[in-house]
């Protein structure tokens, strides 16, 4: 400002030096003046601008028309209409303070909605059929003045549901402050779900108008499939326990049973307090060392060709499948609460052995994301399992039971997906 002001006198000096005949003085000082000017244009503007947040002029809003607006609009039409056939000045000072409500209304709103930035943080982790707890923060990066009245809302381009289906109401931003709130959300079913964009909405000061700003968002959750405990699984746990106790004998430091004698067995493993009180000779049987190393599978063959069935038949399937994926899944945390050593696998995924909290997340987002498979040949992947006798196998799978490999029986824990 020091160096234009000194431009300008410069100016007027050779303005003044031009009407006294004084050419060259005027053409040096015109000169000069210009050299400033540009100079200052140069050299000072680009930097200012670079400081300057001019995003706001790139905001898009969009106006909705409220009823209070209508009625105002229709308010201020009767003024226009009485003010021109009248002539009453009184009538004309009443309608110009209407238009200019209509236009205060309009700066103030996009003042409100401008220099606003929008953060939605989800926690790391979600299963369906469970609520969550999101963090919804509001940023008012503007020097002077608040934002008031703002409402968030959540919109999709496809048309499919949004993660924010209810408006949340922050009453007051302070400027170059930020202010949260928790949002309850509930997911109903596994899968993936998308927020492609969030619109921050405001009727302040009159609420004549609803003006909206769209914040573009990437957010993409994946949610679990439900792992809290179903009736089947309350029934499969006992039989699973039992079918694992069976299966996993040999040496170890646990004891597992006891049993009679047999010419084949050592002395070192006879209990002789059992001996002596039983007047039987008894032998103690140990648990194995991997008893808790176990192969969880989800077979998701359902047929080759489900459209040839009723609709509520496809209904019946589909829901049948979905139970099996969640007693998949809460097969899965079962192993995992109790520090199991798991693989899991399906069709097209297969984790390595390892202790399940490891893997137990890897498991859950491909029963999150697996479909049915209607294909020929779906469900051959599971007689490849028969060769692995030295690991015992949960197997969820809808295939008949005389297509089971018999190699799979004796080490295998079978549930059908049609029992579900």
């Amino acid at each position: 400002m020091l160096v234009l002001s000194v431009a300008l006198l410069v100016s007027l000096f050779s303005a003044a030096a031009a009407q006294q005949g004084r050419i060259w003085v005027a053409a040096v000082s015109t000169a000069v003046a210009l050299g400033l000017a540009g100079w200052v244009g140069i050299a000072i503007v680009p930097t200012l601008a670079r400081r300057t947040n001019l995003r706001w002029l790139a905001y898009q809003v969009d106006y909705r028309l409220t009823r209070e607006g209508i009625f105002y609009l229709a308010a201020v039409v009767v003024l226009v209409l009485a003010a021109v056939n009248t002539g009453n000045n009184l009538l004309f000072m009443l309608l110009a303070c209407a238009l200019a409500g209509i236009l205060i209304s309009g700066v103030l709103s996009r003042a409100v909605l401008t220099g606003v930035e929008l953060k939605f943080d989800l926690p790391e982790h979600i299963f369906a059929e469970r609520p969550v707890l999101a963090e919804l923060e509001l940023r008012n990066d503007k020097q002077l003045w608040p934002s008031i009245s703002l409402r968030v809302t959540g919109e999709n381009k496809t048309g499919s549901d949004p993660l924010l289906t209810t408006p949340v109401f922050f009453p007051y931003v302070p400027r170059l402050s930020s202010v949260q709130q928790k949002v309850e959300l509930k997911f109903p079913h596994r899968g993936v779900y998308r927020q492609d964009a969030f619109a921050i909405r405001t009727r302040f000061p009159f609420g004549f108008f609803e003006k909206s700003r769209r914040v573009d968002s990437q957010i993409e959750i994946l949610a679990y499939p439900r792992v809290e405990p179903a009736d089947q699984f309350y029934e499969v746990l006992p039989l699973l326990s039992g079918e694992m106790a069976s299966y996993f004998r040999g040496r170890g430091h646990e004891l597992h049973s006891l049993r009679p004698y047999q010419p084949t067995d050592s002395a070192r493993f006879v209990d002789w307090k059992t001996t002596a009180r039983t007047g039987q000779l008894m032998v103690r049987e140990f648990a194995r060392e991997d008893e808790r190393r176990v192969l969880i599978v989800l077979d998701p063959f359902i047929g080759s060709d489900p459209g040839g069935a009723t609709e509520a038949a496809q209904a019946k399937l589909a829901e049948r499948f979905e139970r099996a994926v969640s007693l998949a899944a809460s097969i899965v945390w079962h192993f995992y609460e109790i520090g199991s050593v798991i693989q899991f696998r399906t069709d097209r995924f297969a984790s390595p052995m390892a202790p399940a909290g490891e893997i137990v997340y890897e498991a859950l987002r491909e029963l999150a994301r697996i479909e049915p498979d209607t294909s020929a040949t779906g469900g051959a992947f599971v007689d490849e399992l028969a060769r692995e006798h030295e690991i015992f196998k949960i197997i969820l799978t809808r295939r008949p039971q005389h297509s089971i490999p018999t190699a799979l029986w004796s080490s295998s824990y079978i549930v059908f997906i049609d029992t579900l």
